[in-house]
């Protein structure tokens, strides 16, 4: 298969696209990634808007969208754009399209670029199948055509920019009945306005294919990259987003999974992070994605071509393992908690990987984020582990330990080679890229006991990851492999950021069985914080997997960003319902502020509470609307009766201390 969607999988290289002016500020070409995010007060509420637009653009955005849901809003970003420019703001302005060309038609001539969905442009969404002959579709596109036209030449006219932005959510009856609910389906969503624009000679156009789930939004993005090329299209800017990402630690994880996987591969333009929170704490998450790449080709270490690829990029397939006690096969990935650097370890601190002691009835509970193993370094632990947690220690500390039967070794590749002995069930080997010598490969695929930890001190760590997984894959190694990341003097916001997108993109792509995330720390820290350390580091690598669709854990919210459409707080809303179902584990529900964000952008959730009218709220079973206006003061409790009646509710449980 022909691969070009990524200008190199070893050496870091930005894809090289067209610029787009907007509004002054240049898109893509050698131009830096642009930061921007969307408004979330009523687009006629001026005097908000303009003072929303300035916090945003302080906190770092360069583009500000701002919905328009119909002429008058569309006609309202005259003012709001006067006023900014009264005050000194020159800030180009996005106007969001659903629905409605004729808005679009109008904010065209406004402001410095349109955004509009192909999925609902020019289409109603009713969920119907239907059955085209070629003629039959061919009549749709010119449907299509007949209804863009005009906004491309208002653009062209105008100098304005457009962002043709496919939803996974929001694809019409037409795609879904052609191309089903794919990535391909999303891509050609897109490709069949991005003809018209060209046929038109118009291409000043950024392209989006944002999903709330990471793996179809990075699949379509780079499937959008493959298809451009095999077309002859030009080469368009990305706009980089996970629809829907949610709020607080979920929201920036998920985040960081979709875009930095792709930031990874040198896709990206512009990058606009979607959470459940006021705008303006957008930009600086955006901004730490996007900063990891200044200088990144200078400061990684060359990694040498891959010969062959053995995945398809394009769809997700988890690499092919045998099984090793839990690790590998069809087994969920693993976590492994670092608990070296703490001392004398006691019942109580395994807390902080899950695992509650209570000292009146001498048992442990495990909560959802149990950590597998726990990996304790040179101090083996003094007292019997709870039932279904493992240890793991230094080939050293597991040779002169007692009850070795009960503990397994990590073992450097260097040592594995000749060691004398080994655990007769389960033994962990860690290597690099380099250690994976044909010695070793040919050793590994001999031995039903190992399992690797990989691990790499790269700058361009995720693609040297990758490598060590295509390495094994192309030699036939089956070994479960766990992906092992250390970080050096970072802020606990960076590591989250880092560790998402260098974990998260390889199971993106069906690569590791299990995770084990480390930071330097200093050892005078006390106990305490550095048990809230480990804590903090254990559910980051929960969250990773959950993100990456790999291991359901918790409850997942599939919450929008709020904006002048919504129409309840969005944040408290999220908060509520959160509070009360985030026991739930592994069931999604769309929250979602209007019915531009219902059924459709909820995609894949099993539940939807979407706002359809103010104090009115309709419950969604999947994509069916069950219930059309609950009142706002009763939807919670009507939203648990429904998981209830599906047999999904169990009543939240306390752990006893």
């Amino acid at each position: 298969m022909n691969k070009t969607y990524c200008p190199s999988l070893t050496a870091y290289k930005r894809r090289k696209t067209r610029v787009v002016n907007i509004g002054g500020i240049p898109m893509g070409g050698d131009n830096r990634i642009r930061v921007q995010s969307m408004t979330t007060v009523d687009t006629m509420d001026t005097a908000g808007s303009v003072e929303q637009c300035i916090r945003m653009i302080e906190a770092g955005c360069e583009y500000i969208r701002i919905t328009a849901p119909s002429i008058k809003e569309a006609e309202n970003l005259q003012h709001i754009k006067e006023e900014l420019r009264k005050r000194g703001y020159a800030v180009p302005l996005v106007a969001d399209i659903h629905f409605t060309p004729n808005a679009a038609e109008v904010a065209a001539r406004i402001v410095e670029k349109v955004r509009i969905n192909p999925g609902n442009y020019a289409d109603k969404k009713k969920f119907q199948v239907i059955e085209y002959d070629d003629a039959s579709y061919q009549a749709e596109l010119d449907r299509i055509r007949e209804r863009f036209v005009p906004l491309v030449r208002i653009c062209k006219e105008h100098g304005t920019a457009m962002r043709i932005g496919t939803n996974h959510g929001s694809l019409s009856d037409r795609i879904l009945s052609r191309y089903g609910d794919t990535p391909l389906g999303m891509v050609e969503s897109a490709l069949e306005f991005l003809r018209i624009c060209e046929d038109e000679q118009y291409y000043n156009i950024v392209i989006s294919m944002k999903a709330s789930n990471t793996q179809v939004m990075v699949q379509a993005y780079r499937l959008l990259v493959q298809k451009l090329e095999e077309e002859g299209l030009q080469p368009y800017p990305l706009h980089l987003g996970v629809t829907e990402a949610g709020e607080a630690e979920d929201g920036r994880i998920k985040s960081a999974v979709g875009i930095g996987t792709l930031l990874e591969d040198g896709l990206g333009d512009t990058v606009r992070v979607s959470l459940t929170e006021a705008p303006e704490a957008e930009a600086p998450v955006a901004r730490a994605l996007i900063d990891r790449y200044i200088n990144r080709a200078e400061k990684a270490q060359p990694i040498k071509d891959i010969c062959h690829v053995p995945i398809d990029p394009f769809k997700y397939h988890r690499r092919d393992t045998f099984e090793i006690g839990n690790l590998g096969n069809t087994n969920v990935p693993r976590v492994i908690a670092d608990l070296s650097r703490l001392d004398d370890i006691k019942y109580a601190d395994l807390k902080c990987v899950g695992h509650l002691y209570s000292m009146l009835l001498d048992k442990f509970n495990m909560n959802d984020l149990g950590a597998d193993y726990i990996y304790t370094g040179d101090k083996p632990i003094t007292f019997m582990l709870p039932n279904g947690l493992k240890e793991i220690v230094n080939f050293t500390a597991w040779q002169d330990a007692e009850q070795r039967e009960d503990r397994h070794p990590l073992i450097p590749a260097a040592v594995y080679v000749s060691a004398p002995e080994r655990h007769l069930a389960l033994n962990f080997i860690l290597a690099g890229l380099s250690d994976l010598t044909p010695a070793l490969l040919a050793l590994l695929k001999e031995d039903p006991t190992a399992v690797l930890m990989l691990q790499t001190k790269n700058e361009h760590a995720m693609p040297e990851l990758r490598k060590c997984f295509f390495r094994l894959m192309n030699n036939g190694v089956l070994n479960p492999c766990v992906i092992k990341r250390e970080y050096g003097n970072l802020t606990a916001d960076q590591v989250q950021l880092y560790a998402a997108t260098d974990v998260g993109g390889l199971l993106i792509d069906g690569l590791g069985d299990g995770v084990m995330l480390s930071t330097e720390l200093l050892p005078e820290l006390p106990k305490q914080n550095l048990l809230s350390h480990i804590e903090q580091l254990n559910n980051l690598s929960f969250g990773i997997l959950q993100a990456a669709r790999t291991r359901m854990s918790k409850t997942e919210y599939i919450s929008c960003p709020s904006c002048g459409r919504t129409l309840f707080d969005l944040q408290e809303t999220t908060a509520m319902i959160r509070k009360r179902t985030d026991h739930l584990k592994g069931v999604k529900i769309g929250i979602m502020g209007c019915i531009v964000n219902g059924p459709g952008e909820m995609a894949d959730a099993d539940y939807g509470y979407v706002g359809v009218g103010k104090d009115k709220i309709a419950l969604y079973r999947g994509q069916t609307v069950i219930k059309k206006a609950v009142p706002a003061d009763r939807a919670v409790d009507e939203l648990i009766e429904l998981i209830r009646e599906d047999a999904k509710w169990i009543e939240p449980v306390v752990l006893e201390e």
